[in-house]
């Protein structure tokens, strides 16, 4: 185990050797692996030029952590939930979500309209951290029904600030809920460094409410695979939660609004490139023979379709009639909100009038 955490493959593309987590991948499964990488990396790339284009009003990048997310969501089954925050794009995609849906909520089109069910993905959080509370809840409410179903919730190092935070380690270990508590440690809670946020290695936490805690190389998108994996298996096995901090950075800035060259340098930056998921991997299946030109060129090609594709949609996308904003105040039709929705279409039609 380095500093980065437990790690499977080197920087160089070399595997390395663990005795707790080994992990045995076909050459199908490790080309699939970069596949979802390289295909998250472009959508997200297109995230940020279509913000820049004021096509959308803002774009969390999640540059440089897509081993960490797709890793990760590669060990869930279709029956576990997931509990994003706001930048977990690759592990939407890799619960089958259309990246279309995720554009339309930062576009301002709607709040997110996804159905949770579909996918076992519930709706992106903007509320720092309280997607934990939420998890948590939902896992034990699957043990109480006896199901062996499991949760893994994502949040970021800056929340693991937050108050809503603690509160769910402690309810998760002391009912002993089938949650996995993934937190992708980017280094950065905006601009605020991890000196600046916790003494000690945030995977330690989780010792003081009794439940384990591990550090994986977030980089390395074998290691995030099989830790994960083996996380959920604990769960399953009703031991209870997990915390993994996912050792990883953010390369790109906090979200599109955001300038990090005002507070981290460019030599840091560096050192990170070249700790690059894709890139180190990329140089595992060429090293092995399993992957070649050919392949490399289909996946930047359906890498280009698919940013195509987002390009038409975002761009063919309406906005709602205003008057929609009263349309799901209640589950049910109410006398009150009929009476405020008429009053509205009254004081818009002045402003046609006027005109």
């Amino acid at each position: 185990m380095t500093g980065d955490g437990i790690r499977l493959l080197a920087p160089d593309g070399t595997r390395v050797p663990h005795p707790e987590h080994s992990i045995d991948l076909s050459p199908q499964e490790l080309r699939s692996l970069y596949r979802d990488m390289a295909l998250a990396r472009r959508f997200d790339a297109e995230g940020v030029t279509l913000q820049r284009q004021g096509e959308l009003g803002l774009w969390p990048s999640l540059l440089g952590q897509e081993a960490a997310q797709v890793g990760s969501v590669r060990a869930l089954r279709d029956d576990d939930h997931v509990f994003p925050s706001y930048r977990e794009h690759a592990v939407a995609l890799g619960r089958g979500m259309d990246p279309l849906g995720l554009l339309r909520l930062f576009r301002g089109v709607d709040h997110g309209d996804w159905d949770p069910e579909e996918h076992r993905f519930h709706l992106y959080t903007l509320v720092i951290g309280s997607q934990t509370l939420h998890a948590t809840g939902y896992a034990c409410g699957l043990a109480k029904d006896g199901s062996e179903s499991a949760v893994v919730a994502y949040f970021g190092d800056g929340a693991t600030a937050q108050g809503d935070v603690s509160e769910a380690f402690n309810f998760a270990a002391v009912y002993g809920a089938p949650v996995v508590f993934f937190c992708q440690n980017n280094q950065w809670a905006i601009s605020e460094s991890n000196e600046k946020q916790t003494r000690v290695p945030l995977y330690q936490r989780a010792q003081g409410f009794g439940f384990p805690g591990v550090r994986v190389d977030g980089n390395d998108v074998l290691a995030c695979l099989a830790v994960t994996r083996w996380a959920l298996e604990r769960a399953r096995r009703g031991e209870g939660p997990t915390l993994i901090e996912a050792f990883t950075y953010r390369m790109g800035a906090h979200t599109t609004s955001d300038d990090p060259s005002r507070y981290r340098d460019a030599a840091e930056v560096e050192s990170w490139r070249a700790k690059d998921p894709l890139l180190r991997l990329e140089r595992l299946l060429r090293a092995e023979g399993v992957a070649d030109d050919a392949f490399f060129a289909e996946t930047e090609a359906a890498g280009e379709a698919l940013a195509a594709r987002v390009r038409e949609g975002v761009r063919s996308m309406t906005a709602p009639a205003v008057r929609n904003l009263f349309d799901h105040v209640y589950a049910e039709p109410h006398a009150l909100v009929d009476e405020e929705r008429d009053a509205f279409d009254v004081y818009q039609a002045a402003f046609v009038q006027e005109r």
